[in-house]
Order: structure tokens, then C-alpha cells, then sequence
């Protein structure tokens, strides 16, 4: 059984952007320490095409998959971009997009829970990253296996929580947490079954 996992960035309050999403505020704490940190241990949540200039050649250490809501992967296309991660094989949860702009790109309109247990279902491989969209971690937030939460040092006060899903607790197991000297923190949850 492979794993999903929510790799995100957010806020101390919990918010993975403003209302509108927007999370370049974060960007300030990106520095080299951090960044090395980042591309080492996640090398395949860079873009393919800011691979090369940041110069990654790593293979995948963590996934092999990824699934993002539209408003993520609208960023891509709205920078020329039909496939930001062409080294995972790509999903996007969506309604509003009917046709693929890229064969590399899955789109999935309806029965996004029971798409996702198919592909964890599946032998072998690295695991599933949830890239983004509060919508779609809501609507799948209990297939989520493993929370890796890049914490920022900054309160948002409101926006885009990282679940847009109702109340219901749901409990999860501390395991690592690594501190960076720019404030960032990252914790690594395990889901308790």
C-alpha cells in the first residue's frame, strides 16, 4: 500500500495562503540553508522546469505521484507551464478543465477518494504527494497517511486553511521535527489508524 502524503507550506495559524492562495509572503524564509535542505530530501517537489537552473538531478526520494487541485495547477499554466512536475506521473482534481492540456497530466472530475485509493492500492513504487489545494486535501483527508508541514514564521490571521473540510478531529503521530535557523519549522506526522 503506498502512502499520500501532504507536503505544505503554512502559516503558524495554519493557512496555506491568503484568501485569494497567495503564499509568496513565505518566500522571504527561503533561504540557503533551508533551500539545500529542500531539494536534498524532497528533490521531486521542484518543478521540471526549475530543475536544471536550480541545478537538481536527483532521482525521487519520497514520490512518484502527485495530485494537486486546479486553483495549484493553474499557477503552472497560467506561467506557459501544461506539466510543473513531468517527473511524477500528474493529477489534477477538477471540474472546470475537461480536456488535459498535457498527455502527461490525469484529470480527475469525479470519485477524486476512490481514484486516490486506487492509486495507493497499487504494487511497488514510491508514494503519492499531495501537492495542494485546500479543497481537495479536505475532500481527502482521511485517505492522508503522513502530514509533512513546512511551518512559516508569520500569522496570516485568516485565508486558505490547509483543510477546507468540516470539524472532525482526526489524530495523528508526532515524529520528526527539524528546525532551521530562519524559523522554519518541519514536522513530520504519521496518520493513527
Amino acid at each position: 500500500m503506498r502512502k499520500l502524503t501532504y507536503y505544505i507550506a503554512c502559516s503558524i495559524d495554519g493557512f496555506i495562503g491568503d484568501p485569494q492562495g497567495d503564499a509568496t509572503s513565505m518566500y522571504s524564509f527561503v533561504n540557503e540553508e533551508y533551500m539545500a535542505w529542500m531539494n536534498g530530501e524532497y528533490p521531486e517537489t521542484v518543478p521540471a522546469h526549475m530543475r536544471e537552473p536550480m541545478g537538481i538531478d536527483a532521482d525521487n526520494k519520497h514520490f512518484d505521484t502527485v495530485i494537486q487541485g486546479f486553483g495549484s495547477y493553474r499557477l503552472a499554466l497560467d506561467a506557459g507551464v501544461a506539466s510543473p512536475y513531468a517527473h511524477l506521473r500528474e493529477f489534477v482534481a477538477t471540474r472546470s478543465l475537461t480536456e488535459s492540456p498535457d498527455p502527461n497530466v490525469e484529470l480527475i472530475a469525479d470519485d477524486l477518494v476512490g481514484r486516490i485509493r486506487e492509486l495507493k492500492a497499487e504494487e511497488g513504487g514510491l508514494g503519492i504527494w499531495l501537492c495542494g489545494g485546500s479543497v481537495v486535501a479536505g475532500e481527502l483527508v482521511d485517505e492522508i497517511d503522513e502530514l509533512v508541514i513546512k511551518t512559516y514564521p508569520q500569522v496570516y490571521g485568516s485565508g486558505m486553511p490547509m483543510f477546507g473540510a468540516g470539524f472532525e478531529p482526526r489524530d495523528f503521530e508526532l515524529g520528526t521535527v527539524r528546525v532551521f535557523d530562519n524559523g522554519v519549522l518541519v514536522r513530520t506526522y504519521t496518520r493513527k489508524r
